[in-house]
C-alpha cells in the first residue's frame, strides 16, 4: 500500500511538472502572441510572448537554490534570454537571437570535450551528489580510467552537436514559417530532440558500462 501510494505520488509531481512546461513553454507564448499580435504588433508581441518561459526558469532556479553545474548553465540560459528579451529588434532578428541560447550552450560542450574536460561528466556527477553521494564517490573514482573517459568524451560531443543542430533547425523555421506557426514547432523540434538525446544517453551509458565491466573483468584498462 505505502508503495502504491509512492508510486502515485511521483507519477502525480511528474504529471504536474509535465502539464506546467506545456503550460509554459507551448499555450501561454502562443496566447499572448495570438491575443496581443492585432494591439501591439508583432515584436511586442513576441517579446511579451517570451515571457512566460523566462519567469518560469528564474522561479524554478530560485525554488531548487542549487548552485552547481547545471544551475550554472540554466543562469546562462536565463542571462541570454533577458538580453533576448530586452534587447529589440526586428521580428526575425529576435526569434533567431533567442536560439543563440541552444546554440551556445551547445558550443560549450564541444568546447569541454576539446579540451578534455567533458561536461557530460560534471553534469553527471552534480545529478548524483544530489541523489548519493556515495554514488558519486564510485563515479569520480573512474574518472582516470581511458574507457571512462573516452565515453564522457563521446557523449559530451553528441549533445554540442544535437544543440546545436536544434539551434541551427530553429533558425530554418524562423524563416520558413509564420510566427504563429513557429512558436508550435519550435518548442516541439527543440523538445524532441532533447528527449532523443536523452534516449540516446541511457541506452550508450548502458552499453559502455556493460563493455566495461568486461573489460575490467579480463582485466583489461581500456576497449
Amino acid at each position: 500500500m505505502t508503495d502504491s501510494t509512492g508510486i502515485r505520488r511521483s507519477a502525480l509531481r511528474n504529471g504536474t511538472g509535465v502539464a506546467g512546461e506545456i503550460l509554459v513553454n507551448f499555450v501561454l507564448p502562443y496566447a499572448i502572441y495570438a491575443g496581443s499580435e492585432a494591439y501591439i504588433g508583432k515584436v511586442h508581441a513576441l517579446l511579451a510572448a517570451s515571457a512566460p518561459p523566462i519567469v518560469w526558469s528564474v522561479t524554478e532556479f530560485i525554488r531548487k537554490r542549487r548552485i552547481d553545474a547545471v544551475s550554472m548553465l540554466v543562469i546562462a540560459g536565463i542571462v541570454l534570454s533577458i538580453l533576448a528579451f530586452f534587447g529589440g529588434g526586428s521580428v526575425r532578428f529576435l526569434q533567431l537571437r533567442e536560439n543563440l541560447v541552444t546554440g551556445l550552450i551547445g558550443l560549450v560542450f564541444l568546447g569541454s570535450a576539446a579540451i578534455g574536460k567533458p561536461l557530460i561528466y560534471q553534469l553527471a556527477r552534480a545529478s548524483m551528489m544530489r541523489k548519493s553521494p556515495t554514488e558519486a564517490e564510485r563515479f569520480e573514482r573512474l574518472r582516470d580510467n581511458r574507457h571512462f573517459r573516452r565515453t564522457m568524451t563521446i557523449m559530451t560531443l553528441v549533445w554540442g552537436g544535437g544543440l546545436i543542430a536544434s539551434a541551427a533547425l530553429a533558425c530554418v523555421l524562423v524563416f520558413t514559417m509564420s510566427i504563429r506557426h513557429y512558436l508550435i514547432a519550435s518548442p516541439i523540434i527543440g523538445y524532441g530532440i532533447i528527449g532523443l538525446l536523452i534516449l540516446w544517453s541511457t541506452w550508450y551509458g548502458k552499453r559502455q558500462r556493460r563493455r566495461g565491466e568486461a573489460a575490467r573483468a579480463v582485466g583489461l584498462t581500456s576497449i
